[in-house]
């Protein structure tokens, strides 16, 4: 098995020399880090990895959860890595110290789970109670806080999002779970009787934890309909009663999803209320709890984006080692010597076209998901307009972050398949479970139609556009910078152009909007995602590659350093020069007056 999953030396570069982690101190709230802080996470994070993950990455994926007798069991190393978390502090480092977390900012949190989902996404469990805690420390009482966050920080319990039912799926507003006051609730916590059932709920239960706490989405009885009548609830497997002792709450464990992949982690089917004695305790105000979701969704879907990044670079390490190492046939041009020795695989051009698309999609994606990471933590701590413009940009940016790693990360892991030949399809190499375990990103946190629907149908227009302009006033610098340098200026007149394509696109399709058909509209808005990913990952190939050249010309590096500056710069070219072009038709298709996809008479057969 290959024994590299990341690059250390890419993770420094894009952290300390191209989003220049340093600069976040300069805000209060993260004031008591540095880089050696810093460097000092990662590296407890990577050692977390080495000896507790990556060594147990097929283990945990042929040994998958098993429910017996209404408990879930999971493979014992699961247990040593939440305990592992919890004593490091990782689970928490992003909260505040109030709360006890170290004020780690999100930038460097997101390279903590690409570290972790690069080692064994399989046993993804952190994050999800990280997510949960942070819900209840943002919107539930004090006496929530205080009472769940500890456990949950230090790894003893459990946190999941309870959103999806059987009959609603992405369709939140046709949740049904119900929440009914309790008449005898004199606590004046806010208790309510639970009933209804959950689906595929990521860690939904296990036994690697003490308790599974559970922030539950239900509606409380009378209600609005839709999504204004949705309320947020945290729902314990265990819940204390009254002399403090920890009972059982009636969530019961109807069964385990076998799925094709991220086999570690169970997803669940649970039902509450089948003894009417499952409790829920109301999370913030009444019917708010969709909001509360929302506001938590930016968060979701970056560590989405970074678990998709994590496989895929996984996979393009154990390609990458494995076309270093088989050889196979002679160059093109010596085919005919048969009595040379063979050359190993890496040196054939369509070899190194698949490898080079891996690093294209993988490194790219990192670079976009820090950009976002970063505009996170200055949404959070600055003030004015900077905050205001920061979370302007990711809120835009939120579904490309989401997306591109996961579709195109799909793409690179089969890349690496491909790169290994027949070896690749079967369980001799990891790359087989690899390219299962990815196929759920593209689905996790809304699909990626739901991501292409909220950029088209309201990032793109919101505030009049306000977003968009000021993603183009950013790339627009970065242009003016890269075309001081003759090597990238062709670069940047490409990336400018592509700015104006996506505005002829845009205009083309706004009359639909404007005259109200909404369906016209959005009906190829997963095509416009493509194609604005595909600039956006452009902008961010751009931004690394001025790096590099800024480093190759004042620094005059030697030996590895010169290899890698080298290498970014010649990465970059290739995605400009194979990947970008793929905009043309999708903008071809975009500009279409011809619609194939909208129901009508003619096509009822189908």
């Amino acid at each position: 098995m290959a024994t590299t999953y990341f690059s250390k030396r890419n993770l420094h570069f894009l952290l300390h020399e191209v989003f220049k982690a340093d600069e976040l101190t300069r805000y209060e709230y993260f004031s008591a880090h540095d880089r050696e802080t810093v460097n000092l996470v990662l590296d407890s994070a990577t050692y977390i990895a080495d000896t507790l993950m990556h060594p147990y990455l097929k283990e945990v994926d042929r040994n998958q959860p098993e429910l017996k007798n209404g408990q879930v069991s999971v493979h014992p190393s699961i247990k040593e890595y939440l305990k592992a978390m919890g004593d490091a502090g990782l689970i928490g480092a992003g909260f505040s110290f109030e709360h006890g977390g170290q004020q780690l900012p999100k930038l460097i949190n997101s390279c903590v789970t690409f570290i972790l989902m690069a080692a064994n996404n399989g046993m993804m469990y952190t994050g999800l109670t990280s997510g949960a805690a942070h819900l209840i420390t943002s919107f539930g009482s004090p006496e929530l806080t205080d009472f769940y966050l500890p456990n949950l920080l230090d790894g003893t319990w459990q946190g999941t999002m309870a959103l999806t039912e059987p009959q609603a799926g992405s369709s939140l507003s046709d949740v049904t779970t119900s929440a009914t006051p309790l008449t005898d609730d004199q606590s004046g916590t806010g208790t309510y009787q639970i009933k209804g059932q959950k689906v595929f709920i990521s860690a939904g239960d296990h036994d690697a934890a003490d308790n599974i706490i559970h922030l539950m989405l239900a509606r409380i009885d009378g209600a609005p309909q839709g999504t204004k009548g949705i309320s947020l609830f945290v729902v314990p497997k265990f819940r204390p009663d009254e002399q403090g002792n920890f009972v059982d709450n009636d969530v019961i464990s109807t069964g385990v999803y076998h799925k094709m992949g991220q086999k570690g982690v169970p997803a669940m089917h649970l039902t509450m209320g089948s003894n009417d004695n499952t409790i829920g305790y109301l999370v913030g105000e009444p019917n708010q709890g969709l909001t509360y979701m929302f506001q938590m969704m930016n968060e979701a879907r970056i560590g989405v984006g970074m678990t998709a990044t994590g496989i895929a670079t996984a996979a393009y390490y154990a390609a990458l080692q494995y076309a270093r190492e088989r050889p196979q046939s002679r160059r093109l041009n010596t085919k005919n010597q048969l009595d040379a020795p063979q050359t190993p695989i890496i040196n054939h051009p369509d070899v190194r076209r698949m490898l080079l698309f891996q690093k294209a999609v993988t490194e790219g994606s990192l670079s976009l998901l820090l950009e976002a990471a970063r505009l996170y933590d200055i949404s959070e701590v600055a003030e004015g307009e900077e905050k205001e413009n920061a979370f302007l940009l990711l809120d835009l940016l939120m579904p490309v972050a989401k997306s591109y790693p996961s579709e195109m990360g799909v793409q690179s892991v089969s890349q690496s398949v491909q790169t290994f030949g027949g070896y690749g399809y079967t369980e001799d190499f990891p790359v087989e479970q690899l390219y299962r375990d990815i196929r759920i990103t593209p689905i996790y946190e809304g699909t990626t139609g739901i991501q292409a629907q909220d950029l088209l149908g309201r990032k793109m227009t919101m505030k009049g556009g306000k977003a968009p302009q000021l993603l183009v006033a950013e790339i627009s610098k970065l242009i003016a910078e890269a075309s001081t340098f003759d090597e990238l200026k062709p670069y940047a007149n490409q990336l400018a152009a592509e700015l104006n394509r996506i505005q002829e696109v845009m205009m083309s399709l706004l009359p639909h909007a404007q005259k109200g058909d909404t369906e016209r509209y959005l009906s190829d808005a997963t095509l416009f995602l493509e194609l604005f990913g595909i600039v956006i990952v452009a902008w961010q190939w751009l931004k690394q590659a001025v790096v590099a050249k800024q480093a190759l010309v004042t620094q005059n590096p030697q030996g590895d350093d010169l290899i890698f500056y080298e290498g970014k710069i010649h990465t970059m070219k290739f995605y400009f020069h194979y990947e970008v072009p793929k905009t043309l038709g999708l903008a071809v298709r975009l500009k279409d007056t011809e619609v194939l996809t909208i129901i009508s008479e003619k096509e009822l057969a189908l």
